[in-house]
């Protein structure tokens, strides 16, 4: 009888092993299905950095060569066009700067539904007008292929760390799938609902935080003129009621904090002219769904005037140094 058992058990042992080597393979031969990604500029390129990171394969393009560089050198195999990519990748991430050019990627000339596979699973991470995306996810259903927006928040910062927040929207048996890719890129993955509401919910939470980063910066402004200096003032609002992320995470103000764009001169993390372009999205959904969005429309207003100003290209906690000029003049 105890041979029985110690045979009994040897068996199950060696049934056990060969389970686990099976899950293993299935995992690795997963993480070997080539990704697609479109669009490599500031948070695209960490983003594709951190799936290569994971295991898989990247294949991607971008419309400027020399973005592409840096990627191919970690790994990736680049190629010339999205139609290219979609002819090598069943799925495909994207990460543009505007609606133009999300509709151009995808059903232009050489966009990716020209040469689209059937089940091809398509993620768009840029963050555009949410009508877009549904004619999006309509063009690429006619081709048998699913379409769901994936919008970011964190900043470069975020994506080069893989902590993301993403807020996607689609086909909810769908979203497993997704999540399989968001994850090696996200700390968080949310699913909203249908196709268009994960911009939805970043076009909201991109104008509280042009909002307060503006009010952010008048708050400091006024405090430094009445003699406060800033690095107390930042730390009494911080353990106050006023506390907020662009006071606590994100500080305008030159010299307060280490490692944000105040202290290089406002250069990386996001754009004010990308902050201006979400918060004209902001603006036109408001205006469709006839939302009062006083504080938004100021907040589209200040930023737009930046862009035209020499602040273009600065990030968008730029506003301190704007509103500095401004009481100058």
């Amino acid at each position: 009888m105890a041979a029985f058992f110690r045979r009994s058990r040897h068996l199950l042992l060696r049934w056990n092993k060969h389970v686990d080597l099976a899950h293993v393979s299935v995992r690795s031969m997963a993480s070997k299905t080539p990704v697609g990604f479109i669009g490599l500029g500031n948070m695209g390129s960490p983003m594709a950095k951190n799936l290569l990171k994971n295991g898989y394969p990247v294949i991607a393009t971008d419309v400027f060569p020399e973005s592409c560089k840096e990627l191919q050198d970690a790994g990736a195999q680049v190629v010339d066009s999205p139609a290219e990519v979609a002819e090598r990748a069943d799925r495909i991430i994207t990460m543009l700067p505007s609606s133009p050019n999300v509709t151009e990627v995808y059903t232009g000339p050489n966009g990716i539904l020209k040469k689209i596979k059937k089940g091809t699973l398509l993620i768009d991470s840029s963050t555009i007008d949410p009508a877009v995306s549904r004619e999006m996810a309509v063009a690429a259903e006619k081709m048998g292929a699913v379409f769901m927006d994936a919008p970011v928040s964190g900043g470069v910062g975020a994506a080069s760390l893989a902590k993301l927040t993403f807020m996607v929207g689609g086909v909810e048996e769908e979203y497993n799938a997704a999540q399989e890719l968001l994850t090696c890129m996200g700390a968080n993955v949310v699913y909203c609902g249908q196709v268009g509401t994960g911009q939805a919910a970043k076009i909201c939470n991109n104008m509280l935080l042009a909002i307060g980063m503006i009010g952010t910066a008048e708050t400091m402004n006024l405090g430094i003129r009445l003699g406060l200096d800033p690095k107390l003032l930042a730390q009494i609002l911080n353990m106050s009621s006023g506390r907020c992320w662009s006071s606590d995470k994100y500080n305008p103000v030159p010299g307060v904090m280490e490692g944000v764009p105040s202290a290089n001169n406002y250069q990386g993390g996001f754009g004010t002219t990308l902050m201006a372009k979400d918060l004209g999205l902001a603006q036109n959904t408001a205006t469709n769904t006839k939302t009062p969005v006083p504080l938004g429309s100021l907040a589209h207003q200040i930023y737009r005037v930046m862009s035209s100003r020499g602040y273009a290209n600065k990030d968008f906690s730029s506003v301190f140094q704007f509103l500095r000029e401004e009481e100058e003049k």
